[in-house]
């Protein structure tokens, strides 16, 4: 007899219409991330927060170095901005961001770079968000934890390349991480984009030896392991082999740049500077007395809780990712961002599972059980819309709306939406308006956090004595440096050997007001945030 196959009935016109609206809502309908990407990416491009972005002098430098690049069609390998560095050797090893943000502003000027800037930092912390929920992390837990983390990295909340480190840190760890033993085969290959990656991070910023330091701590994480799991060697070993394999390959991939391993050297030698080290801010450790230390010390308190309450053993390697964004953000301020994003990846997951096991815990009251339970509930089902809502058009319209406005001087029609521009209270405006005008042509000396704006506004013209590319001038220069700053013994003198001429200082510094009593020196334009001194003749 001829088999009969079961016969399935036709969907309905009213099945099919209904199948049609949903996969219409999953496109238009906003998701947190939406919303999330929306808000942060406003908010950190338009009114005063946009502005913020450009209270750093050292955005000017990259600018002027990006533009020269471009015009010159070479990579810089020797300073051209400071008189006192003419002509030596200076390592740009943020060259491929100074041409893309150099581009950016050539295009859609400062507004274009404060949105540039802004956008990426929306997208950093929406992965984070996006991440952390798909490892486990329970929506309110999650955007807890993303909050506490924003206020953190707002400490650094600045237009320069290190923004685009922050992007790159949370997508090394998430590809690293998802790799990990991983069966499948897809998940496996993911690990061989980290060289792919590492070829780019190397020319945008030197965050890149974050990316070493996560992959030595998954090496030596996996190493214990084989040596403590003999029924998973074989496993571990597989991974421990492609995992050595992408370390070389991710080495080799950092050599390509145009300064070779001398770049490595140069950094080392940075970093290994004491004196810079501990006198550079951004390099001390965090004072927590600030909004965003104390952001940074609630996560640590919430990573001590959600590891002392947790109901399973966490991996060795999640172990070791703690503690190496506690030290790092512990040991220098600029770490607080990716040491909080990272704590976010690990604890939001951790601590959902925790607070979710409470419902079933007969040892609790019966009230508090229940709320847990319509909480969890109702965090489940937020979770499942989230994941499920793919169009994410919201997030397209929004950047769409935004770079709409800088092409078109910052306006919707009439309204105003973005306004970025170098803050007159915070540099030198007015009075490097005067230098202009005045053409002043002989080298400038100011505080070094002024430099990079007045290369940004007078170069090629006049040239400064010293901007905040520490490393370029080495510590002997800025001790010399600080004893004129700080008025200290044979200030006068230095000045005198170095030929200085011009002084752009901040009003009412202590250098000022001894200039303002010394002879030889003459007042020739005060504002409210600068005085600008000659050397008589």
């Amino acid at each position: 007899m001829p088999l009969k196959l079961p016969q399935t009935e036709p969907q309905s016109d009213t099945q099919v219409q209904s199948d049609a609206s949903s996969r219409w809502l999953r496109l238009l309908m906003p998701s947190v991330s939406d919303l999330l990407f929306a808000a942060l990416l406003l908010g950190f491009s338009c009114g005063a927060l946009g502005r913020l972005l450009l209270r750093d002098g050292g955005t000017g430098w990259h600018l002027r170095n990006g533009q020269l690049i471009l015009q010159m069609h070479s990579i810089t390998r020797v300073d051209p901005f400071s008189a006192t560095m003419n002509g030596q050797a200076w390592y740009a090893w943020e060259w491929l961001y100074d041409v893309l943000i150099a581009a950016v502003h050539h295009a859609l000027g400062l507004n274009g770079v404060v949105f540039y800037t802004a956008a990426i930092m929306a997208a950093t912390f929406v992965l984070v968000f996006h991440f952390a929920m798909r490892r486990g992390g329970s929506l309110p837990i999650t955007l807890f934890m993303l909050v506490l983390s924003l206020g953190a990295s707002a400490v650094h909340f600045l237009a320069r390349p290190h923004v685009v480190s922050w992007l790159f840190t949370v997508i090394w760890f998430e590809v690293l991480d998802s790799a990990s033993f991983a069966a499948e085969p897809d998940k496996a290959r993911q690990l061989f984009f980290l060289p792919l990656l590492m070829l780019l991070w190397v020319n945008l910023h030197g965050g890149f030896l974050l990316g070493f330091a996560l992959l030595a701590v998954y090496l030596v994480g996996s190493g214990v392991q084989y040596l403590t799991t003999p029924d998973r060697r074989e496993v571990v070993g597989t991974w421990l082999k492609r995992l050595g394999l992408v370390s070389v390959l991710s080495l080799v991939a950092s050599f390509v740049n145009p300064y070779g391993y001398k770049l490595h050297v140069h950094i080392y030698r940075y970093l290994s500077d004491r004196f810079l080290m501990d006198h550079v801010t951004e390099f001390r450790s965090p004072d927590f007395h600030g909004v965003a230390q104390q952001c940074f010390v609630v996560m640590l308190l919430v990573t001590i809780a959600a590891l002392a309450s947790a109901r399973r053993k966490l991996p060795l390697t999640h172990l070791l990712v703690i503690v190496l964004a506690a030290y790092s953000g512990l040991y220098a301020s600029r770490n607080l961002p990716v040491a909080s994003m990272l704590l976010t990846l690990i604890v939001a997951p951790l601590l959902s599972e925790t607070v979710a096991k409470v419902a079933e815990n007969t040892e609790i009251a019966s009230w508090l059980r229940a709320l847990v339970s319509r909480l969890h509930n109702f965090s489940m089902r937020m979770e499942k819309l989230e994941l499920h809502l793919e169009g994410h058009l919201w997030m397209v319209l929004v950047f769409v709306v935004g770079l709409w406005a800088c092409m078109h001087g910052g306006n919707i029609g009439s309204a105003q939406l973005i306004s970025a521009y170098f803050d007159d209270k915070q540099f030198p405006v007015e009075a490097a308006a005067v230098i202009a005008e005045r053409n002043i042509r002989e080298p400038i000396f100011c505080p070094d956090q002024w430099g990079g704006y007045l290369i940004y506004r007078l170069y090629p013209q006049t040239k400064v004595l010293v901007d905040d590319r520490h490393d370029l001038y080495g510590s002997h220069f800025f001790k010399d440096y600080e004893r004129v700053m700080f008025v200290q013994t044979g200030w006068d003198k230095l000045l005198d050997e170095k030929n200085v001429n011009w002084l752009l200082l901040q009003k009412n510094s202590t250098l000022a007001t001894i200039l303002g009593q010394t002879p030889g020196w003459r007042l020739i334009h005060g504002d409210g945030t600068a005085v600008l001194f000659q050397r008589s003749p």
